[in-house]
């Protein structure tokens, strides 16, 4: 197996010609931190490089896909412009990355899937989703701008009325319901997501290696053009929603909340 210098939140498992990513955190639900933000950007030219890969799965450690942003993460990021630089250019990293990686991405929704994690799903290119789990783009609700989230990539996937309504409001997807959306390909029994997950990449490994790629290539072009329209605005705008009034009441009400908790 080719070596993978990845960070500790990140799992890289060889099943012969596909590798299974898992996000590696499951004591904290795999909410995003530095380290797995700085992971994801660097993982996908590392897979591009990977002669030996001709898919991956990507899924959660634990119960969660990834359950969005950690609150001290973000506390840290809205008091930081040089750590808030690094990591915006992280996310258009995620972004370009996914979009522009070889191979197929088969993601394994095993949990909630929420902001980065809900983005991460939207960004594969085919996506199995446990029964119990949902999608949820929280952003606005926090006073934050998505800007590898659900407004770059949703209008592609689903109506842009839908887009607009569970961008704007951050409510909850269930799996049914994003399925109904086409945010999503297959619901799964909880305890298949990720079999189902790995035959399906599997399957794909087996079919011709050009066709493959050269298609997936093709297919998000669409996407592609998407992203380079919207992205660097995206960015700008989530940088600005960093310093809000309101994304800072939010995080002081929900870090005094977890040290009450403690």
């Amino acid at each position: 197996m080719s070596t993978y210098d990845v960070t500790d939140e990140l799992l890289v498992e060889e099943d012969g010609p596909i590798r299974i990513i898992r996000l590696n955190r499951p004591e904290h639900l795999n909410a995003t931190n530095h380290g797995l933000h700085r992971g994801l950007a660097e993982l996908f030219p590392q897979i591009d490089a990977d002669e030996d890969v001709r898919c991956i799965v990507l899924t959660g450690n634990g119960r969660a896909f990834s359950a969005g942003g950690d609150f001290s993460y973000l506390d840290e990021l809205s008091h930081d412009p040089r750590l808030r630089r690094e990591t915006l250019g992280h996310g258009k990293l995620i972004v370009t990355g996914m979009v522009e990686c070889r191979v197929p991405i088969v993601a394994a929704v095993n949990g909630p899937a929420v902001g980065l994690g809900c983005s991460l799903v939207a960004l594969s290119d085919i996506v199995y989703m446990a029964e119990s789990a949902h999608l949820a783009d929280p952003h606005v609700a926090m006073g934050l701008v998505a800007a590898d989230g659900g407004p770059v990539t949703w209008p592609l996937l689903t109506s842009l009325q839908l887009a607009k309504e569970y961008a704007l409001t951050g409510d909850r997807i269930p799996a049914r319901r994003a399925a109904e959306m086409g945010l999503v390909n297959h619901v799964c029994p909880d305890t298949e997501v990720l079999t189902e997950a790995i035959a399906c990449a599997h399957r794909i490994a087996r079919l011709p290696r050009q066709a493959v790629e050269d298609t997936k290539r093709i297919l998000n072009l669409h996407l592609q053009r998407a992203i380079v329209a919207t992205l660097d605005f995206a960015l700008a705008a989530e940088d600005r929603s960093f310093t809000s009034p309101e994304l800072r009441a939010n995080l002081d009400r929900l870090l005094s909340r977890r040290t009450e908790g403690e």
